[in-house]
């Protein structure tokens, strides 16, 4: 299976990559960070990774062709690239703070299936999975620009299962509670409590190779690891 993942260079885009590559799937997948290099000399073609910011729409395009010429359209394609707001009361996160967050967490969504979704159709078979959180169904203090992102994911993803043919599927799916950097930005030492990222791909992997058209317009959770 082809399968192509944003925000790969560390948390959950990483340990699904690693996950996926370790089962013998081929990966594309983009970050921002210099841990793409490291990705890149692990991990040679078939697979490719490269250094892509999701809010910058003429550089999504150039990847998506870019990995159009390597590959045919993905199988999975998986947006999982978000960022947390530092935890604080709505009026005290920073105007650039919380716009950059609606950038990331909601354009830029947008902008990858944008450019990967067209082969996908005229193919007429994948599965887009977009990354929820229990904050895009319930909210909590100090998070309001993370919860409205997530929400906003839930809306889109569910119309966008309105909008594919027969044959495919769009899912927003919540990972559950996980030890990761952005767990620990509003958790702190509590965030350890929940499985790592490493972990959890030992579940949330099969899960997703097993998403198909039966589940188009579900929100789905991914089940807790080892339960």
């Amino acid at each position: 299976m082809f399968i192509v993942i944003t925000g790969v260079t560390k948390g959950l885009g990483r340990a699904l990559a690693e996950w996926f590559i370790a089962n013998g799937h081929t990966v594309a997948g983009c970050g921002r960070s210099s841990e793409i290099l490291n990705l890149r000399f692990t991990h040679a073609a078939p697979h490719d990774f490269a250094v892509v910011d999701v809010t910058d729409e003429n550089k999504v395009a150039l990847w998506a062709e870019k990995v159009a010429a390597l590959q045919a359209a993905p199988d999975l394609l998986i947006c999982n690239a978000a960022l947390m707001n530092t935890p604080a009361p709505l009026w005290e996160v920073p105007a650039a703070e919380f716009n950059r967050l609606i950038d990331v967490n909601v354009k830029g969504v947008a902008t990858v299936i944008r450019h990967f979704a067209p082969a996908m159709i005229a193919r007429g078979s994948g599965v887009i999975v977009t990354l929820s959180s229990g904050w895009g169904k319930s909210t909590s203090p100090t998070v309001a620009p993370y919860c409205a992102s997530k929400f906003a994911i839930e809306g889109l993803t569910q119309a966008l299962a309105q909008e594919l043919p027969a044959g495919m599927a769009a899912v927003p799916m919540s990972p559950g509670t996980i030890d990761t950097d952005m767990l620990r930005q509003c958790m702190n030492e509590e965030a350890g409590n929940h499985p790592k990222a490493e972990i959890w791909a030992q579940t949330a992997g099969p899960f997703i190779l097993g998403l198909g058209p039966k589940d188009n317009g579900r929100s789905l959770r991914v089940p807790t690891p080892g339960g």
